[in-house]
């Protein structure tokens, strides 16, 4: 008896040990996370941000020491670029490495590894639209590209080995909390994975196009309608490179052939970049400000995520002295300053992705059509891992216009859609050099000549400089197109739709000292009709810029305190232009006492999005309803669609009241943008007061109800800001709207000593359980901006966090 009981004992026991050691669905293995020593605790109760004062690092040649200040930024000192570089990594690794690792298994096409297939196989569909994008192909042509330039190889190598050093060190218990969450380790780092972070930007920087969307509009609406709905260019645009500017070159537009329009309708279209992706930056002559030294400012706007997408440091050496936003993963810093000069970006919206229709010889897909002739194909086969499932094989048919992302397996699955991808990014590339070469850069032309190397995603790179110039250049790899070239899907059958060649890197648009004292952009157009090459683009923003070249020409002795309030802008430029025209044809004693007391807000509203803004949520609702009312025909249709921008929405219904398509489908009256005015406002109405009923609030101010959230980055519940309250939104130069918003806002005065000041909506760490991980964005919130505390060689701060010593 005794031994039965034995028995049924210890069989209960080692199923209790084993239940505890494996996963269990969505639960972690509770034996191991529950560890009061190494399991989540040790994140949540250890101060995890200080580090020995003294760690011997394998790889480096020499003493590296780093200086922590007070917001957790490191300021790296180092004898070599070898060791900065190792020590960049190793540093990075250390607070951010889940982040990096996660990022880069999902450009990869990984998750599904991670995560399972996932509802409704979410994942394993997200992962095989990455392996179709061809992201993985594109790092690796660029780290082929890399692999010729010893420097650049050697600066991306020191970067990973401090990444392994550090992974070689961490014990279980120190892992990032989510690796214990989820149960799993992270992987070395290569130099695969940092050209494939590079490339994961590139597609969400420039992954946007509406290639098939407009496709089918034209098969909807006609092409007459779409040109009166989509033009390429307006009057009021106000170009990244000032309407005047004179080029020296000659250009190439060439002729464009007889058709080019496949007339075929895609009814599914898989995952693109989110819209609100964009940036502000400018720069501002001396002699337009307060000390005679330029002042430049940048904010790029990204999904707000945590751990947040940048990672501030200084990175010193006898080669380089450079401070700024870096990205977790890429050796160097990105956007930031030096001794001499200063930079920035935003995203240089342009097509740079073109859809070609691909004709096979037959169903067996070895074969197809260009010209006169039959070309081989070849068959890549994609092996993705599922956790807890079977392995999953896909197979891309590669074409010399690239992969075929869309086809009878895939995407719209329609044995004629065979759609082939032709992509700059796809193309070898070196972005490395070019940020080693800006770090470095003391002057206009080292500067020029840096940024010459660097192709996707395309960027406007602005420029300030401690000798006084300013500039402004639109840098990429863009091909050089006929008129409507990539606007529509194209007959890849047909070598005359082929782009022709690249436009070269010195005529790409660029502006120095222009006489109005100051250079800007936010993803508007970036040069009029003048320009010698074709430029097109689907999405670019027409209210930002106006407003930032409204305020700098204001501005005579501008000091940074005008560059941050610039930054916090929260002026509606769109509702300016629109709401007057809409006050004004209401019949007031028609409305109801809701819509009474919405209109007579809207009649004292100054156009500022502030948080406390009863005004800008009804004008924010009222917007969304007339826009999706005004554009009835095109919200029914069951396919996708390109929609008319807001730019194009607000000049017809004040210009061109009785426009057909204002006409609502569902009424038998004919209406006009008046009509759409009080419809939309009754909507509004009703909408506004059921969000009060539900939220249980007796106003309904802009910061509440848009309600501003940093998600984390895999959307874990408890680890992001569920509310920030915040102003501004997608148009308004503060673009910060639900989940989007300024990612990185910098301003730097290039004076003898350079001033400079930053913040961002996280924080250093990505450890959840630290201080420090979310510390910045109430000072995000507020408007605030912490010291970038830039030191000369040798140069202590007066306080420091903790000081660190790393030895080989």
């Amino acid at each position: 008896m005794k031994l039965v009981r034995f028995l049924l004992t210890f069989a209960v026991t080692v199923g209790f040990i084993v239940a505890l050691s494996i996963r269990m669905g969505s639960i972690p293995p509770l034996g191991k996370f529950l560890d009061p020593f190494n399991g989540f605790w040790h994140n949540a109760t250890i101060e995890l941000d200080q580090d020995a004062e003294e760690l011997k690092i394998p790889g480096l040649t020499d003493k590296v020491t780093i200086t922590y200040d007070e917001f957790l930024v490191p300021h790296i000192y180092a004898q070599n670029d070898h060791d900065l570089y190792l020590a960049q990594g190793f540093i990075t690794a250390r607070h951010r490495l889940w982040q990096m690792d996660f990022q880069v298994q999902a450009a990869g096409g990984r998750l599904s590894e991670i995560l399972g297939e996932g509802p409704n196989g979410a994942y394993l569909d997200f992962d095989r639209t990455q392996r179709r994008y061809g992201l993985v192909m594109a790092a690796q042509n660029s780290i082929d590209q890399i692999s010729k330039d010893e420097k650049s190889m050697e600066v991306v190598q020191a970067f990973t080995d401090g990444v392994n050093a550090y992974i070689a060190a961490l014990p279980y218990e120190g892992l990032p909390v989510e690796y214990k969450l989820l149960d799993y380790k992270p992987e070395n780092w290569t130099p695969l994975k940092t050209a494939l972070l590079l490339k994961y930007m590139a597609n969400t920087l420039s992954g946007r196009d509406m290639d098939l969307e407009s496709t089918n509009a034209v098969n909807v609406l006609g092409m007459e309608m779409f040109n009166k709905l989509y033009p390429d260019m307006s009057a009021s645009d106000d170009p990244i490179i000032p309407r005047g500017t004179e080029y020296d070159f000659e250009g190439d537009r060439p002729t464009p052939p007889d058709s080019i329009y496949t007339g075929a309708t895609t009814r599914s279209q898989m995952e693109k970049p989110h819209p609100h992706n964009g940036s502000n930056n400018w720069a501002v002559s001396g002699e337009r400000t307060s000390t005679g030294a330029p002042l430049l400012a940048n904010d790029p706007h990204l999904r707000l995520s945590l751990p947040s997408i940048w990672y501030v440091m200084q990175l010193s050496s006898p080669e380089a002295n450079v401070y700024g936003a870096t990205l977790p993963g890429a050796p160097g810093v990105i956007i930031g300053f030096n001794e001499n000069i200063a930079w920035g970006v935003t995203n240089a919206t342009r097509d740079v992705r073109d859809w070609y229709k691909i004709q096979f010889r037959d169903s067996s897909r070895e074969e197809y059509k260009f010209d006169d002739q039959w070309l081989k194909t070849q068959k890549k086969i994609e092996k993705l891992l599922v956790r807890n499932g079977e392995v999953v094989y896909d197979t891309i048919i590669m074409t010399h216009l690239g992969p075929v992302t869309y086809d009878r397996t895939f995407g719209d699955s329609s044995e004629y859609n065979n759609y082939a991808l032709r992509w700059t990014a796809h193309d070898p590339s070196n972005e490395m050099i070019t940020f080693h070469r800006i770090n470095r850069a003391s002057n206009l032309e080292e500067w020029q000549e840096a940024i010459s190397t660097f192709t996707n995603p395309a960027q406007n790179f602005v420029f300030a400089s401690k000798e006084g110039n300013i500039a402004l250049k639109v840098q990429g790899k863009f091909p050089i197109k006929f008129e409507n070239q990539g606007k529509f899907l194209m007959d890849g059958s047909r070598s005359d739709m082929v782009w022709k060649g690249f436009i070269p890197a010195e005529e790409n648009a660029m502006v120095v000292n222009p006489p109005r004292g100051f250079v800007s952009s936010a993803n508007q157009i970036p040069v009029d009709s003048t320009y010698p090459y074709y430029v097109y683009d689907a999405s670019y923003e027409t209210y930002r810029n106006r407003r930032i070249n409204n305020r700098l020409s204001e501005l005579k002795r501008a000091t940074p305190e005008d560059m941050m309030r610039l930054q916090l802008d929260n002026y509606n430029l769109k509702a300016a232009e629109l709401v007057p025209a809409m006050l004004d044809t209401l019949e007031f004693s028609e409305l109801g006492a809701e819509e009474k007391e919405l209109v007579n807000v809207l009649r004292r509203w100054n156009f500022y999005n502030n948080a406390n803004s009863t005004a800008a949520s009804i004008w924010e609702v009222w917007y969304d309803k007339l826009y999706r009312l005004t554009w009835d025909e095109i919200f029914a249709q069951d396919i996708p669609m390109r929609y008319p921008s807001d730019f194009t929405t607000i000049d017809l219904l004040t210009k061109e009241p009785g426009f057909a398509l204002f006409d609502v489908v569902e009424t038998s009256e004919k209406e006009t943008a008046p009509d759409l005015f009080r419809m939309s406002l009754e909507q509004a109405a009703d909408s506004l007061a059921n969000w009060k009923e539900k939220e249980g609030e007796e106003k309904f101010e802009w910061g509440r109800f848009k309600a501003t959230e940093i998600r984390h980055l895999m959307r874990l519940p408890g680890m992001g800001v569920d509310y920030v309250e915040s102003g501004g939104n997608s148009s308004i130069v503060n673009a910060t709207s639900k989940y989007h918003g300024p990612s990185w806002r910098m301003v730097v005065s290039l004076e003898d000593s350079v001033q400079a000041w930053g913040i961002y909506p996280g924080g250093q760490s990505g450890n959840s359980g630290s201080k420090y991980y979310d510390n910045m964005v109430d000072m995000w919130a507020k408007g605030e901006y912490m010291p970038l505390y830039f030191l000369k060689p040798g140069e202590s701060l007066s306080e420091p966090l903790y000081e660190q010593t790393l030895t080989p």
